[in-house]
């Protein structure tokens, strides 16, 4: 009997599915795409089910517009995960479905390649380059690019190409523009190129035949020290994988680690290498999404959304980084990658690696209790030897703009001896406050409870909670003196501080403000390898995963704010910040030194990663965590809230309390912490509050939430504030 009914999951923010008639000419299928209409608006949903009957009488019941597929948009077992995610993390199914589909699929484009447009030089344009083209620089570049054939539009454009220039070429008929589908070739029968390779260790041989030797699903910690050729394992475990026919997923955490890990994978293999990350465009992300679906793909490495993606034969997932504090969603469906990567390995029947020099303390903890793999890596690769590690005692030192004397001279005896220097801040702009000198007054923003950052090069002041930005304020708004000073010091700050002491070598930033520009990043990179620049500024964009060979002096200004936070994360966090920071020194022949400026030398965590290492900081960690009934000991969900009142908030949250303790399942094994103000108790004009629920067992938090989480959308105030949940939250704040 043909169904009547689809049930249908759509990208709104309700617990629910909807139903529509399906038209007799209209063939849906179930997790296929369809175009139904919601209120006043059409929007794109995937069908979950068929029915018969519904709650609501046929008359009530809108109809199909449209059927946008023809089979299912992801395979059986990675559309279970997403509907175990939706289930898992508490988050609406429709809402999880979009997630996880390319924006072009939601906006319910064809699940098909798209074509691009390819630039190429006429007949005429053959004969102008005879004439030259005068003083038009840019069209000269442009027609220099297209001598050796076509040219894609987005390669042109990445070139610094403009559309003005282009349009003006193809007005004088010197270059034509063509539509082409891509072409696809089949893998070639030698999957390793014939490139040299660096000879293994006996620990990277192990690791590689421990998990080359395993069938079915395997989770193994890598733990491995900085520089000790992490990724030459991954290498050698993915070549197996491609020589079955099978394909391979690698995870990184930023967009910045990913041009030089894809350059090394494209030059080892000769397989395609797609990348999916949050700076393609829509076409782009759609065809490296089909590329992994359709098996044109190989290897897919990507950012935390790359996890999501179809595959025809998936044979190893590889999470580098695997501490990394970004794979964990922040917003909409707050999902853990490194997580949902072992379930989805899981589910595949295949081996997951996941690598780090400084492991969470989940993820070791899981190692510790037999639950993973460990397998380790404590010599670093080739003739690269450990940084030389100490601590510079700040107190009473003048500091220009964050630089101590004492460190000043150990950059200027590393310069001289023709190496670079990277000075680590974690803080972008020119300064984080601007104060009155004569009363103290403090630019604030007015939506939230935080200082106004300066940045000079723009000259304005940004509040960097909301992103809301003036121009620089001149005269103090309590007392109306002119007398402004800047309080602190940023990365903008830092450089031209070391423009005048260091006249003779040239300083690179490298921040979220400098590297705005599509391809900007990678141009920094390439020039910081070829020795162009001497003195490398960053934050944590510069700080992790990156090889520069001359690199022998690695400092960090200014961490002293993290050993005495709030959050109990924060000891582990500046931990792992300082390995990884460390490891960027000293990775070649040269010896390395890493010099850490704090008012607290005496500091136990300090002195533990100074005079131990990591691992021993982290079983002591642990010990305190579990005396203190902290993750992985126990599981947290925060419940925050905002609204324009706070009153409302915090009693809506005294509601939840309420709601939580009165049920059935809430025992002396859990706990409910709050409702308190969050650490910024006020952004973007909405005041914050937040509650902690704590549970020993994961089962037991699971289950709860899911019978209460009804009843609290039910109280009276859960339409009249914004409240999210955040299962096994990474940042309280």
């Amino acid at each position: 009997m043909r169904p009547t009914i689809a049930r249908v999951a759509l990208p709104v923010p309700l617990d629910k599915q909807f139903d529509y008639l399906i038209p007799s000419h209209l063939f849906p299928i179930i997790g296929g795409r369809v175009s139904v209409p919601f209120g006043r608006q059409t929007l794109v949903g995937i069908v979950t089910e068929f029915a018969q009957e519904s709650e609501f009488s046929i008359e009530q019941l809108k109809s199909v517009k449209e059927v946008l597929d023809s089979q299912p948009v992801w395979p059986d077992k990675l559309y279970s995960l997403l509907k175990w995610c939706s289930q898992f993390y508490q988050f609406p199914l429709g809402d999880t479905l979009a997630n996880a589909m390319p924006s072009a699929l939601r906006k319910g484009k064809p699940a098909d390649f798209a074509s691009c447009k390819e630039w190429q030089m006429t007949p005429s344009g053959s004969n102008q380059m005879m004439q030259g083209f005068g003083r038009a620089f840019k069209q000269a570049q442009v027609m220099n690019l297209l001598t050796s054939g076509a040219v894609s539009h987005s390669s042109l454009l990445e070139e610094d190409v403009s559309i003005a220039t282009l349009k003006s070429l193809q007005e004088k008929g010197w270059i034509e523009v063509s539509e082409q589908k891509p072409q696809f070739k089949a893998w070639p029968k030698q999957i390793e190129a014939d490139v040299e390779k660096p000879k293994l260790n006996q620990e990277q041989a192990i690791a590689i035949a421990s998990v080359n030797s395993s069938k079915g699903f395997g989770c193994y910690l890598l733990e491995g020290v900085t520089g000790s050729g992490k990724t030459e394992v991954y290498l050698n475990l993915i070549k197996p994988v491609l020589e079955q026919g099978k394909q391979a997923l690698v995870l990184v955490p930023e967009i910045g680690l990913t041009p030089q890990t894809i350059n090394r994978f494209k030059k080892r293999f000769n397989v395609p290498v797609e990348v999916i990350h949050s700076g393609l465009n829509d076409t782009e992300r759609l065809n490296a999404w089909l590329s992994a679906r359709d098996k044109v793909a190989g290897i897919v490495i990507g950012t935390r959304s790359a996890l999501l993606t179809p595959f025809a034969d998936l044979g190893i997932i590889i999470v580098d980084e695997e501490h990394d504090s970004s794979y964990k969603q922040q917003d909409s469906l707050r999902y853990h990658a490194r997580d949902v990567a072992v379930m989805r390995a899981n589910q595949e029947q295949i081996p997951i690696v996941l690598g780090s020099a400084t492991p969470a303390l989940e993820t070791l903890h899981n190692a510790l209790t037999g639950k993973y793999h460990h397998l380790h890596l404590t010599e670093r690769a080739g003739v690269a030897v450990p940084t030389r590690n100490r601590v510079l005692d700040v107190k009473g030192l003048y500091l220009e703009s964050g630089l101590s004397a004492p460190l000043i001279a150990d950059m200027r005896r590393h310069l001289t001896e023709g190496n670079q220097v990277l000075l680590f801040l974690n803080r972008r702009g020119f300064s984080p406050a601007l104060m009155c000198h004569e009363c103290g007054w403090i630019a604030d923003c007015q939506r939230c409870d935080a200082y106004y950052t300066f940045h000079q090069y723009s000259n304005e002041i940004r509040c960097h909670h909301c992103g809301s930005q003036r121009p620089v304020i001149h005269q103090c708004q309590s007392c109306g003196s002119t007398q402004l000073v800047t309080v602190g010091v940023g990365t903008e700050q830092l450089e031209k501080q070391l423009a005048e002491l260091f006249p003779e070598y040239k300083t690179i930033r490298i921040d979220r403000d400098s590297t705005r520009r599509k391809g900007s990043l990678e141009s920094a990179l390439t020039s910081i390898r070829r020795g162009e620049y001497q003195i490398l500024i960053g934050t944590q964009m510069l700080a992790k995963g990156h090889h520069f060979p001359d690199v022998t002096l690695v400092a960090l200004l200014d961490v002293d704010g993290s050993l005495y936070s709030s959050d109990f994360r924060a000891s582990e966090r500046l931990a792992q910040l300082f390995i990884q920071v460390a490891g960027r020194a000293g990775r070649a022949s040269k010896p390395g030194e890493v010099i850490l400026q704090t008012h607290h030398p005496e500091h136990s965590l300090l002195q533990d990663l100074l005079q131990r290492d990591y691992h021993h900081f982290a079983l002591t960690a642990l010990a305190e965590r579990k005396l203190a009934m902290l993750p992985p000991y126990t599981y947290l969900t925060l419940f925050r809230a905002e609204a324009n009142q706070s009153q409302m908030v915090e009693d809506f949250l005294r509601q939840v309390r309420h709601t939580l303790e009165a049920h059935p399942l809430f025992d002396q094994h859990c706990m409910v912490l709050g409702p308190t103000p969050a650490p910024l108790a006020k952004r973007a004009g909405k005041f914050r509050w937040q509650l902690l629920l704590q549970a020993e067992a994961r089962s037991v938090m699971q289950k709860l939430l899911m019978s209460a989480k009804p009843a609290i959308s039910m109280l009276p105030l859960a339409s009249k504030v914004r409240w999210t949940l955040d299962i096994e939250p990474q940042d309280l704040s």
